[in-house]
């Protein structure tokens, strides 16, 4: 591990409370916890996207502010669901928002976790899907998407506007920015797929698969079959790979609360959109135990950045306390590098 962010699932609610922010509130709250985890040397903020429910959705404009009053942090997300994007429209956006960021983006895209709404991409208009998941739309968008943020021609131009027309690309073009175009892959297969294509890799908050294997080590098998698949397609430059994972340390008697989470330490293994899934355990606890536990974590090791899936509603104190309480106790043991340090690399040899 060479770097770590926070991953905010931005919950809301109705605005009665602490615990319970309305979705103003939310936001800006997500605003300054990026800003003070600039200044803590955080190296990244992303968060999740979701459709038809109380928490992020479009993240562009909230990426756009949070570019805009940071100076170092990695922003992106964690992940865009491609079935309910227009690719071109995205390729713009992320254009812009790379321009903004001043080449910072870490955008996460996939085909999108379940959402609470029945193929609810063809209410944004998307349809034709024959894929119950929507797989299929979302693997051919995220093509054109690709190809328009890489300055391929997308539409012819007007003849009677342009003379003798020719091809036109989408704009803004921000130079290298497919190089900072990530894919959630939830499968070792579509971790190989991610690798031939060159993309970077966010694996999954939970893996579609189960082997029997401990969620760290499916997820380090994940790894390996990426990076090998990336190098083996003739890609030159180092890659990225992050992972997330839920860590509370516990510093002091302020942090006792993270102990009710202790149920959640160990892997679980459910059904998740028809397939049996594993998920990640969390880990809590003093940051000694925490710094043994995450090196033996073999896909904490193998990636270079760590994704803290945070509490973010319970506001911006409690947030800020958890990352300070990880950059001062346990990430400096684990091997990592702030934000002053300069950008985020991959590891040049892959696994550890």
């Amino acid at each position: 591990m060479k770097a770590f962010g926070f991953l905010s699932f931005g919950h809301y609610g109705y605005g009665r409370g602490p615990g319970d922010p309305s979705a103003r509130e939310s936001l800006l709250d997500a605003i300054e916890i990026a800003r003070q985890a600039d200044e803590l040397g955080v190296n990244g903020a992303y968060f999740r996207v979701h459709h038809f429910a109380r928490q992020s959705a479009s993240p562009m404009p909230l990426l756009a502010a949070i570019a805009a009053t940071t100076q170092r942090i990695e922003v992106g997300t964690g992940v865009i669901d491609m079935r309910y994007e227009n690719p071109l429209y995205l390729a713009e956006e992320a254009a812009q928002l790379d321009l903004i960021a001043g080449n910072r983006i870490a955008l996460g895209i996939s085909r999108g976790s379940p959402e609470p709404a029945r193929r609810g991409w063809e209410a944004f208009g998307y349809t034709g899907s024959e894929d119950p998941r929507g797989a299929d739309i979302a693997r051919a968008k995220f093509e054109t998407f690709l190809d328009a943020v890489s300055g391929g021609w997308m539409a012819d131009a007007d003849p009677d506007q342009f003379g003798s027309g020719g091809r036109l690309r989408v704009e803004p073009q921000s130079p290298g920015l497919a190089e900072r175009i990530w894919w959630g892959a939830g499968s070792r297969d579509t971790a190989e797929w991610t690798g031939r294509l060159g993309l970077n890799l966010m694996s999954s908050t939970l893996l579609t698969e189960a082997t029997g294997a401990s969620f760290a080590d499916l997820q380090r098998e994940q790894i390996e079959r990426y990076r090998t698949a990336f190098r083996e397609a003739g890609h030159e430059r180092v890659p990225r790979v992050s992972v997330s994972r839920s860590v509370f340390p516990i510093v002091d008697s302020g942090d006792l609360m993270w102990g009710q989470l202790r149920g959640g330490g160990s892997d679980q293994v459910g059904t998740i959109d028809g397939f049996t899934s594993t998920f990640g355990k969390s880990y809590v606890g003093e940051p000694d135990r925490l710094v043994t536990e995450l090196q033996a974590d073999a896909a904490v090791q193998a990636a270079d950045t760590l994704m803290l899936t945070i509490p973010s509603q319970l506001g911006v104190e409690a947030n800020v306390k958890i990352l300070r309480n990880f950059a001062e106790h346990v990430a400096p043991a684990l091997g990592w590098e702030p934000n002053q340090d300069g950008p985020v690399s991959g590891y040049p040899d892959g696994p550890r």
